[in-house]
């Protein structure tokens, strides 16, 4: 792994435990610098990102973004874009150029429509659930070392679609993930009161039923304070439709620092990113995740537990490459 994340994640910290319903929630806090950026929520209510499709004709895995702002624009993995052709999700983190224009990659999360709704993109408040997020990240890590690109499978981003879909009792005309969220946003309100914004912190680390299923974490405080209850959401959905009880949080802190210990050994593939920087892909025998780095700092990082049946084909290029290395 590059020395730079290996040594954020090192000195990650942990806050105290919140705990609802099956799900534990660790602040994550970091002391290190602070790159300036805008989020999307604040370029889009600056009116000073538009995002559309990138042509007439349009293409799924494909949008284009103009930034009219003088500075940097973060796009984070995983939000969704509403509107236009079809709903869509970033399929990686992007700190957009001041003053630029920038094809970005993206994943379908809309798959019965395909007409216009609107000329320009709209946030959706939302984050692509858990699994679909898992899922993305590992295909988007075999295209990138496969073809140098920033696509999924989109088969199976549909796939975790309807299964959520199904899990939550949610019918819609359009297959559309938002409707998922739209339909249990009650439940999900439970779960955002009851994990509050900490001071300071700029990230989370998430049990569901006594595993860890991953984590979040931003080079911004002031950033992350926007985008936590969005990231918050994707994990709370997963606890939400969770079928188990597991051991609850026993053993939390140890489970955690332990899934951090693994993340620090993962195998970094590092690629030119879309926008500013560099993204790393990383990956280890039961965790997938990535980076996006920029002038010495990790501008965003994340990373989620693999099930014990995804394993086998992830340990074999896993092992492969660390082989290689070595």
């Amino acid at each position: 792994m590059d020395e730079l994340i290996a040594d954020y994640i090192y000195q990650m910290e942990l806050g105290q435990l919140q705990e609802h319903q099956g799900m534990g929630v660790f602040p994550l806090y970091q002391k290190g610098g602070e790159c300036t950026y805008l989020t999307l929520t604040e370029a889009l209510q600056g009116e000073v990102l538009t995002v559309t499709e990138i042509d007439d004709v349009a293409s799924v895995p494909e949008l284009k973004v103009q930034n009219h702002a003088d500075m940097p624009v973060l796009l984070l993995d995983g939000e969704e874009l509403v509107g236009a052709k079809q709903n869509r999700v970033l399929n990686t983190t992007i700190l957009l150029k001041p003053q630029s224009v920038t094809v970005i990659p993206v994943s379908c999360t809309e798959q019965g429509r395909w007409s216009y709704n609107s000329l320009e993109f709209a946030e959706s408040g939302n984050v692509a659930s858990y699994r679909m997020r898992r899922t993305k990240s590992a295909s988007v890590n075999t295209s990138l070392r496969q073809k140098g690109e920033f696509y999924s499978n989109q088969r199976l981003v549909w796939d975790e679609i309807d299964e959520v879909s199904e899990k939550a009792r949610t019918k819609s005309n359009t297959r559309a993930l938002q409707d998922v969220y739209h339909s249990r946003r009650r439940d999900l309100d439970e779960y955002l009161e009851s994990f509050p914004l900490e001071e300071g912190q700029k990230g989370l680390l998430v049990m569901v039923n006594g595993e860890v299923m991953g984590l979040d974490i931003l080079s911004s405080a002031s950033a992350y304070q926007l985008l936590h209850q969005k990231i918050l959401k994707s994990y709370a959905l997963e606890a939400m439709l969770s079928e188990g009880e597991g051991e609850g949080t026993f053993n939390g802190p140890e489970r955690a620092r332990s899934f951090l210990d693994d993340a620090r050994l993962s195998v970094d593939e590092k690629h030119k990113s879309v926008g500013y920087g560099w993204d790393h892909r990383l990956e280890g025998p039961q965790i997938v995740g990535s980076a996006l780095t920029y002038q010495d700092q990790v501008i965003h990082t994340a990373f989620f537990q693999m099930e014990e049946g995804e394993k086998i084909g992830a340990m074999s290029s896993y092992r492969k490459r660390r082989d290689f290395r070595s």
